[in-house]
C-alpha cells in the first residue's frame, strides 16, 4: 500500500463515515449471510475495515474479533464508535487496529474466519493480498469477501479511474473481474463455497464469495 493511498483515505475518512450505505438492503443481506457462515466462538479478522460499521454489527458473533485498516484516521474514527456503542451496551470482543495484511501475516496469530467487505480492490497485488489471507487463516479457515470487480464495469468508468487518481481524486484500485477473482482465490489455496449477489440494483459487480482454505 502506498504512501500516497493511505494519505488518500486519511483524508477521506471523516466523509467517507458520514456517508450513507449506498445499498442497504444487500448490505443487510451481506451482513446475515457473514453471520451464519461465521461458526460461534470465532476468531475473526476483518481487512479494510474502514470505520467500522461491519464490525460493530458481526463482533457478538466472535470470541474474539479484530477488526484493521491501513489508515490512522479511519481507525481513529472506528474507535469513537466503539466507546459509544460500548456506553450504549455493546457487548463482544471487538477491537480495532491500524494494520496491514503483510503486517498481520507477520504475526503469530491465526484465525477462524478473515473477512474483507470492499477490500481486495484496494489491496494492491491481488496474489499476494489473498496469499498473506490464506497464511492469516487455520486450517479449513473461512474467507468471506464482497468487493467491486472493477473488470466487469463499464469501459469508460474503468477508463475514468487512473484518470481520477492522478488528480489524487480516487486511490489505486485494481482491476479484475469476478471470474479472474474466483480464479486467484483457487489458486491461493481455497475452496470456493459459494458466489452470490446480494445487491438489490439489476446491476450487481460486487460478488460475495465464501472461501474456505485448503
Amino acid at each position: 500500500m502506498s504512501e500516497k493511498d493511505v494519505q488518500f483515505w486519511d483524508k477521506a475518512a471523516q466523509k467517507y463515515a458520514a456517508s450513507p450505505i449506498g445499498d442497504e438492503a444487500g448490505f443487510e443481506r451481506s451482513l446475515a449471510r457473514t453471520r451464519a457462515l461465521i461458526a460461534p466462538g470465532a476468531q475473526v479478522l476483518e481487512l479494510g475495515c474502514g470505520t467500522g460499521t461491519a464490525a460493530l454489527r458481526l463482533s457478538d458473533v466472535a470470541a474474539n474479533y479484530l477488526a484493521t485498516d491501513f489508515s490512522a484516521h479511519m481507525i481513529t474514527l472506528a474507535q469513537e464508535k466503539l466507546e459509544s456503542a460500548r456506553q450504549n451496551g455493546l457487548n463482544g470482543q471487538l477491537s480495532f487496529r491500524q494494520a496491514t495484511v503483510d503486517t498481520l501475516a507477520r504475526d503469530s496469530a491465526r484465525y477462524d474466519a478473515v473477512l474483507g467487505f470492499n477490500y481486495l480492490h484496494l489491496a494492491g497485488d491481488l496474489s499476494a493480498a489473498l496469499s498473506h489471507i490464506r497464511t492469516l487463516l487455520v486450517p479449513g479457515g473461512l474467507f468471506i469477501s464482497k468487493t467491486p470487480c472493477v473488470g466487469d464495469l463499464n469501459p469508460l468508468i474503468r477508463l475514468a479511474i487512473p484518470l481520477m487518481r492522478l488528480v489524487g481524486k480516487a486511490p489505486h484500485v485494481t482491476t479484475f473481474a469476478t471470474a479472474s477473482l474466483e480464479e486467484a482465490i483457487r489458486m491461493a489455496g481455497f475452496e470456493i463455497l459459494e458466489n452470490e449477489r446480494h445487491g438489490s440494483r439489476k446491476s450487481d459487480t460486487r460478488p460475495f464469495i465464501a472461501a474456505r482454505a485448503t
